[in-house]
């Protein structure tokens, strides 16, 4: 929300800035889709649908492309190491 806010962009990735500042390095963090729309340059992954849901729900969900989210359907329950032996190699 941070990022998207000082490039000027709104929810749903169109640019409603005022300054040519704003527009300066954007493919930094965002990729121009059609429609003068902007999306995050950005690959979500987690064990669990779960964190996904919550930020497709988000104010800013609409933003990330549908493909680039990769999730599994056991997750770890928050315990870093069966995440890292077991769930996650």
């Amino acid at each position: 929300q941070t990022i998207s806010g000082e490039h000027g962009l709104d929810g749903s990735g169109v640019y409603n800035g005022s300054s040519d500042l704003q527009l300066e390095r954007m493919n930094v963090y965002f990729n121009e889709a059609t429609g003068n729309k902007y999306v995050p340059r950005a690959v979500l992954v987690d064990l669990e649908p779960g964190t996904m849901d919550a930020v497709r729900a988000g104010p800013f969900g609409q933003l990330f492309r549908p493909d680039n989210f990769f999730f599994g359907q056991s997750g770890a329950g928050n315990n870093w190491a069966k995440g890292h032996y077991t769930e996650g190699s």
